[in-house]
């Protein structure tokens, strides 16, 4: 069978193949491409038309588990020592979390730049402190977000942080088709990107819209011609202003 296996609460859940009898939240261990890892299970029989998967090896021992929690420790002091070189180093980016491969054969290290860095000195002076396999990743804005977290223009704690898995394209015609004002501070989220809840109502949005015209469009209307002046997209209506300033709200069945 095919399950989910997730490496983080809030991380993507990737898919194995396992033959062994589990459950969700049990605890195994994965051969990934940054080696060995202990992670949850997250869904059984999964549907994927991806065949080409990697098996679960095992069920976590305790004493795995143990490693695994002294792993996270031991990132915590990687990270710190990881802040002061890129400090010595004079290095234009921002380390923002750092964690281990469960056998130790790798420790990687995510970063926020808003250019390329040249960090080959950093990776030489870090491999020389841990004698392991350093790798660093640079993420987007939107991921730095998802990882440190925040609370939103709402009120309410960042949605990448506390329950989005995955990240999805937001585009400005989006916040076009909810007829909301082109304002930075209102339509940009902590990351300082479009916000991610545009992508909630954009469907029913466009479905709302369907015939109903736009702002400053010339519709005739029982012999009548008027411009519409304004749309309330949810309610399906739209008002009409016409030549002897009379208004009409229309409703659009």
């Amino acid at each position: 069978m095919v399950v989910g296996v997730k490496f983080s609460e809030l991380g993507k859940s990737y898919n194995f193949l396992c033959d062994l009898d589990v459950k969700e939240n049990d605890k195994v261990i994965v051969e990934t491409e940054r080696g060995l890892q202990l992670g949850l299970i997250s869904e059984i029989n999964v549907t994927t038309k991806n065949k080409d998967l990697k098996d679960v090896k095992s069920i976590a021992t305790d004493k795995e588990y143990d490693t695994y929690l002294k792993n996270i420790d031991d990132a915590k002091e990687a990270l710190e020592k990881c802040k002061n070189l890129i400090e010595k180093l004079k290095l234009d980016m921002n380390v923002i979390d750092a964690s281990y491969s469960l056998d130790k054969k790798i420790l990687l290290f995510n970063f926020y730049a808003d250019e390329r860095v040249d960090f080959r000195e950093l990776v030489k002076e870090l491999a020389t402190i841990y004698h392991t396999r350093i790798e660093l990743h640079q993420i987007g804005i939107r991921d730095k977000a998802k990882i440190v977290g925040g609370i939103g223009m709402c009120g309410r704690t960042l949605c990448c942080y506390n329950h989005l898995r995955n990240i999805d394209t937001v585009n400005i015609n989006m916040v076009k088709n909810q007829n909301i004002a082109l304002n930075p501070t209102k339509i940009n989220g902590a990351c300082g990107r479009l916000l991610c809840c545009f992508n909630y109502e954009n469907e029913v949005y466009t479905e709302c819209r369907k015939n109903l015209p736009k702002v400053k469009d010339i519709v005739d209307y029982k012999g009548k011609k008027g411009e519409v002046v304004s749309v309330d997209i949810l309610k399906k209506k739209y008002t009409l202003k016409f030549e002897d300033e009379e208004y009409k709200e229309v409703e659009v069945k």
